[in-house]
């Protein structure tokens, strides 16, 4: 298994401000506010996590196979 990506760049649907972030590989993350505009997103429904939701890069738990934090799906 090759290991996953583990940097994504972040971009807020309200105002547009975009980040490169760091995901962690331990856990899904669920909120982030952005530095933008101060709103705090949250996974669009059927997604797992911020970054699968706004982020370039799928979070590691999905890029491995898995489902959301590594319950198989």
């Amino acid at each position: 298994m090759s290991q996953p990506v583990l940097i994504s760049r972040l971009t807020c649907p309200h105002c547009g401000h975009a980040e490169e972030l760091t995901m962690p590989t331990d856990m899904c993350q669920f909120f982030h506010q952005c530095v933008g505009c101060n709103v705090v997103l949250k996974p669009e429904p059927g997604d797992c996590c911020v970054f699968c939701s706004y982020g370039t890069v799928p979070c590691p738990p999905i890029q491995d196979g898995a489902g959301c934090c590594g319950v198989d799906s």
